[in-house]
């Protein structure tokens, strides 16, 4: 949504291409293989070799799937990396078995063999996969995609177009990747996050536009730790969804739009630049300066005036705002961090200092615990509805993602904010989410700055 200056700081305070998406665009109920493999990329320009990336079907993003709501997505995963891997279908509620979750739901897939996703996809909406065992190396080299799924009514648009949102650390002598994806100064700061960023895995992309022209933009954030701060130039436009849910109207965009790690938006854009010049999303960058993410190069006139605000788009099932009354009231205290008041926590069911802590790769805790335990943060029971206090006692932003459910915030006010799956929460902030636990079964509930997930900030919920 979009935000102030001020809240846009507190989040950037913590923080430092082009080519359309690869699109194979699948019948509805077909079946597929998608295969992780390593592959070559040109990420940088012309004059750098080529960055050994692992991608889906051998590419950076990933082909995008594209089904209509209600449709099944149906993949065989053949697994052709180095290491085991598995498939997370980010944001879709789907049932609990065809999550991707190794560890949890599923046995991580072995080099050399495969596993069968099938499921429906009940939610229309901006959607993505991603690979989820060793998700802090596996994700920052390359095993990610978008995941559309078409409403049936759809905005009254010319066009479309989706925008993958990532970044990259690499060698500037090489092209390659830095290899240490375990490195602690990461882990215990900001996460991964790159030198280079590029859109759909170009450094430059440029999509060719004309004045007045309306287009939806489906914007994806692929990073593994980086924040987005976007604004728009020569665009005139409104936030019609975020992490795949329909807000109840479209918000006029009006300031600078954050995307945490994961997050989604749709927005709708007029083009208002005049022809000959350039429309721009553009990213405030490490210096505070606005850098071109993606260029609209205007060439011709799509009509001789802009068009009213569009309508909303129909709400997803089960987006009614839950009745809270007898929630069971939950706490997340998240400590750790370089910076932070971590003294110890508990690791094998043993209490370590911060040091042992360190030594073991753990750098952060939920609930004074620093790693995914067998027993959930809570059994819930079916359509039991939850308030959820977050209580970040760090100095770092942390964007939460909650698998299998929707949440919204609880607002100061008692007011409930919009659908999400993922949270992005500032430094030393205490904020409040609730939810109905409607979909059975063990759904993760973990930072989305990957390498803090890796060390220490994972937890699970049981819905029975």
């Amino acid at each position: 949504m979009t935000q102030t200056r001020r809240e846009f700081l507190r989040y950037s305070a913590a923080t430092t291409c082009t080519l359309a998406v690869p699109s194979t665009v699948l019948a509805q109920g077909s079946f597929d293989e998608l295969t992780a493999r390593v592959a070559r990329q040109q990420l940088l320009p012309d004059t750098y070799p080529a960055t050994e990336i692992w991608g889906y079907g051998g590419t950076v993003p990933a082909p995008e799937i594209r089904v209509r709501q209600g449709g099944r997505v149906q993949r065989r995963f053949r697994n052709e990396l180095p290491q085991p891997s598995s498939v997370h279908w980010h944001g879709i509620r789907i049932e609990n078995a065809m999550d991707g979750v190794s560890g949890l739901t599923q046995d991580a897939v072995a080099p050399g063999a495969s596993f069968d996703y099938d499921f429906a996809a009940p939610d229309a909406g901006t959607y993505w996969y991603h690979a989820h065992n060793r998700s802090h190396e596996q994700v920052a080299r390359g095993l990610r995609g978008a995941l559309i799924v078409e409403e049936p009514n759809g905005p009254d648009v010319d066009r479309e177009e989706v925008l993958m949102l990532e970044d990259w650390l690499l060698d500037p002598e090489t092209g390659q990747h830095f290899a240490d994806f375990d490195q602690p100064m990461m882990m215990s700061h900001g996460g991964r996050i790159g030198n280079f960023v590029t859109t759909n895995g170009l450094y430059d992309l440029s999509m060719p536009a004309r004045k007045n022209e309306r287009i939806r933009l489906r914007v994806i954030n692929a990073s593994g730790a980086r924040i987005f701060p976007l604004t728009l130039s020569g665009l005139e436009g409104w936030t019609l969804a975020l992490d795949g849910m329909p807000q109840p109207s479209p918000e006029r965009i009006d300031g600078v739009l954050i995307l945490g790690p994961a997050q989604r938006m749709d927005l709708v854009v007029d083009v208002t630049a005049d022809q000959g010049s350039v429309a721009q999303v553009l990213r405030i960058g490490d210096d505070d300066q606005p850098v071109p993410q993606v260029s609209f190069p205007v060439e011709g006139l799509a009509s001789l005036a802009t068009r009213a605000a569009p309508a909303p788009l129909e709400p997803n099932p089960k987006s009614a705002m839950p009745d809270l009354a007898g929630a069971r009231d939950l706490r997340l205290v998240m400590a750790g961090g370089a910076m932070g008041r971590m003294q110890s926590a508990l690791l094998g069911g043993e209490r370590l200092g911060f040091r042992q802590l360190a030594g073991a790769g753990r750098f952060w805790s939920f609930n004074d615990v620093a790693e995914m335990t067998e027993t959930p943060l809570a059994d819930l029971s079916i359509n039991e509805p939850v308030r959820l206090k977050i209580d970040n006692q760090t100095v770092f932003p942390h964007a939460m993602h909650l698998h299998g459910m929707h949440f919204r915030e609880v607002r100061a006010d008692g007011a409930l904010g919009p659908m999400r799956d993922t949270i992005l929460m500032a430094g030393n902030e205490t904020r409040e989410i609730a939810f109905v636990a409607d979909n059975p079964g063990k759904w993760l509930f973990h930072c989305h700055m990957l390498s803090h997930a890796a060390s220490g900030m994972t937890t699970w919920v049981r819905v029975v």
